[in-house]
């Protein structure tokens, strides 16, 4: 129940709060619940493979042809959020305001190569994030996170292996009495 009142919270005009540090708990809650989906999705599925939205195709292309020498690899705060910067990334945003939630706050990876962490970490408005990190899959950026965070397969260990063995040898003993 109390999850059903913070999102109609949420959904409500930002005006209305002021500087609530409840209303701000439940933002930086979002955004880290989003960061960690993603990271999931991104070490799950090849990135290559993965399609964040529907309209991937379309935010790539605007956002390279809006940010053609934008480097997605390695982002800091100075690089997306200096004056000149600010103005381009609105400029881009709109673009895709009839998208949901595409100005709402979310975390992303300053370097795509490294796991989620405070000190890797930038707040961005969710279209910025979607146009960075398709950029970063089909651009070949994750695949590093991608690889080491994959989980290896099982294999049987020593101590099981043993145990099999000894489970076989009983049933054999079993089977010719």
């Amino acid at each position: 129940m109390e999850l059903m009142h913070g999102a109609s919270l949420l959904s409500r005009p930002a005006e209305e709060f002021g500087n609530d540090s409840l209303v701000e708990e439940m933002w930086a809650a979002k955004a880290l619940e989003h960061a960690e989906v993603h990271f999931n999705l991104l070490t799950s599925v090849p990135p290559s493979q993965l399609r964040l939205t529907p309209y991937d195709d379309q935010i790539y292309a605007t956002f390279r042809q809006d940010f053609p020498d934008l480097q997605v690899a390695r982002l800091s705060d100075e690089t997306l959020k200096s004056a000149t910067e600010k103005l381009k990334w609105r400029q881009f945003a709109e673009k895709f305001n009839k998208m949901e939630d595409y100005s709402y706050g979310t975390l992303m990876r300053a370097d795509a190569s490294k796991e989620f962490s405070p000190d890797n970490s930038i707040f961005v408005f969710r279209v910025q994030f979607l146009a960075i990190e398709i950029a970063r899959n089909r651009e070949g950026h994750n695949d590093a996170v991608h690889k080491s965070h994959r989980p290896t397969k099982k294999t049987q260990s020593t101590e099981e292996k043993t145990q099999s063995t000894e489970e076989k040898t009983q049933s054999t003993e079993e089977t010719t009495q």
